[in-house]
């Protein structure tokens, strides 16, 4: 792709379609009637501004957001610092732990260093109401978030999808294997994580294709070396 494309280039027009302004409306209109929303509006679109279109190298994609206080931050999987690990990120750092060589678990869930190496961490829905998930899952951000699987597989090549849970695989149709890979297993869940999560060996696997593709690694370790403070 060429360089310096950027999310701002390739969504403006897709923001000023009808379906885009009347879910901004919704959100907006939840949060003036005092409802809770998560996560804070600042923060929708974090994963964009960590992970540039043209630095795009994996993919993650979630599904909700957090829906409990001080979780959600815009990044899928990733809480912030000082906040406790959710159970399915905790089971995404014991297969860490299994998979790549010396990876030390974190004591945080802060997954911003992946963003910033070029792990889009984007979730399906980008908001949800407090304690109640999949609340804003008929708002039509699917419609938003196929459009920029659709980009990312447009604009990009030789992209590391990983989809965990039936939820996400629902866009794997969105993508042409023959520019792309895709890996696929269950969700992280604890509810799942045993289904094949365990042991999918996902993080190993993206590095190698990263490598024979002249692309640097992910240095999944870099999260361990953050230390948030007390």
């Amino acid at each position: 792709m060429t360089k310096n494309i950027t999310w701002n280039d390739v969504l403006t027009e897709e923001k000023k379609k009808l379906y885009f302004i009347n879910i901004l409306k919704s959100v907006s209109n939840d949060r003036a009637s005092g409802i809770v929303v998560y996560p804070s509006e600042k923060d929708v679109f974090n994963a964009f501004r960590l992970t540039e279109l043209f630095n795009v190298k994996v993919v993650i994609l979630g599904q909700d957001p957090y829906y409990k206080a001080n979780q959600a931050h815009g990044l899928a999987f990733s809480v912030l610092p000082n906040i406790p690990i959710p159970p399915s990120l905790i089971n995404i750092y014991k297969e860490l732990e299994q998979d790549i060589p010396n990876f030390i678990l974190p004591q945080h869930g802060f997954l911003k260093s992946w963003a910033t190496q070029g792990v889009f961490l984007l979730n399906s829905i980008l908001t949800v109401k407090a304690g109640k998930p999949h609340s804003h899952a008929h708002l039509g951000w699917d419609i938003f978030t196929d459009k920029v699987i659709s980009i990312i597989n447009q604009y990009c090549k030789n992209i590391i999808f990983l989809f965990w849970g039936v939820r996400s695989q629902q866009k794997i149709n969105i993508i042409d294997r023959n520019r792309h890979f895709i890996l696929k297993t269950s969700h992280p869940s604890p509810l799942s994580a045993h289904r094949g999560f365990f042991g999918c060996k996902h993080f190993s696997q993206t590095n190698i294709l990263l490598c024979q593709k002249q692309k640097k690694p992910i240095d999944w370790s870099s999260i361990s070396k953050y230390k948030p403070i007390a």
